[in-house]
């Protein structure tokens, strides 16, 4: 689980990781807890300065419903940019009018093969944000 601030560079969104809080399964709540009340001592309410209860805040209720192995993906895009295989693809497309980016569509199927090897229809489920 990471806090992460996302901001635009080059015309193009970066997650920025400002903290790393380790896996779910191994979090520390009161750890959490703790941070998230000293964020609010920090700020206070908002409108009398007062502090703030933490424990709304603290992530409870939250569920997660889907994951994907991104820092893999993140990996392989980088290689793939590195490559120049992004470019290459461009330039092979040329002026082709796709109403779909397919650099990023032919890209999709390598993490798909490299991280669980499936089926070239199934890496449209794998790469949906639906899941």
């Amino acid at each position: 689980m990471q806090l992460a601030h996302n901001r635009r560079v080059d015309g193009v969104t970066q997650a920025q990781v400002l903290l790393n809080l380790g896996r779910e399964d191994h979090l520390d709540r009161d750890g959490l807890r703790w941070l998230v009340g000293s964020i609010n001592r920090y700020l206070g309410d908002g409108d009398t300065g007062e502090p703030t209860e933490a424990a709304p805040w603290a992530g409870d209720g939250l569920r997660v419903t889907a994951s994907r192995p991104v820092g893999t993906v993140h990996l392989l895009d980088g290689l793939w940019r590195a490559l120049e295989i992004d470019a290459a693809v461009g330039k092979v497309l040329g002026s082709r009018r796709f109403t779909t980016n397919m650099e990023r569509v032919l890209f999709a199927l390598v993490p798909n093969r490299a991280i669980e090897a499936m089926s070239k229809l199934s890496a449209a489920e794998w790469a949906s944000c639906d899941g």
